[in-house]
């Protein structure tokens, strides 16, 4: 299964990581504005809120293993209070804040870097124990392949307010539904 690498990947990207026998990420493609390689979208008291990861801008096109992340404005810090703010009063949010504090403490250099160990990261938390490997070339039609994902609802903190949101970044369904998100994948 070939997977584009994502900022806090989408449930249905964890749904798809979890039913392939081996996943690749996709990292040769040329990196794109406004899409989920730097954009996470998570559930807030006022509806989907986007968090958005700056990058240094290149001349021409680069390939995603080569955007860097830039530290204007404040963007982990930032992140973090948006997190902590959305989900602190969720199940399961001070069970594994500690172990996402240091990805908006570290600085790192590059965007897939920092996608791929937080991929790891919530896949090792959610007991999902299949390698991740990169591309080395680009494949034009690659995502032509990822299944359709048909979101079930499980409980989200704001749902009272603007109901259900389906396919939120994967950490709503974890800081909610803990170590049986898997279920939902």
């Amino acid at each position: 299964m070939l997977l584009p690498c994502c900022y806090l990947a989408p449930v249905s990207h964890f749904s798809a990581y979890y039913r392939a026998d081996e996943v690749w990420l996709e990292v040769c493609d040329h990196f794109s504005k406004q899409t989920l390689r730097n954009r996470c979208w998570i559930d807030s008291p006022n509806g989907p809120l986007a968090l958005t990861i700056p990058i240094v801008k290149e001349e021409g096109k680069t390939q995603m293993r080569d955007i860097r992340i830039s530290d204007h404005g404040n963007w982990r810090h930032q992140h973090w209070v948006a997190l902590e703010s959305s989900y602190r009063q969720s199940p399961f949010f001070e069970y594994y804040a500690d172990d996402f504090v240091p990805f908006y403490e570290k600085k790192w250099e590059f965007l897939a870097d920092f996608n791929e160990e937080l991929m790891a990261l919530v896949a090792s938390l959610l007991d999902i124990s299949k390698p991740i490997s990169r591309t080395s070339i680009y494949e034009d039609d690659a995502f032509a392949q990822l299944p359709t994902f048909e979101a079930r609802p499980y409980y989200q903190m704001f749902a009272s307010r603007h109901g259900f949101l389906p396919d939120l970044s994967i950490v709503d369904l974890l800081f909610n539904q803990g170590p049986e998100g898997v279920l939902w994948l």
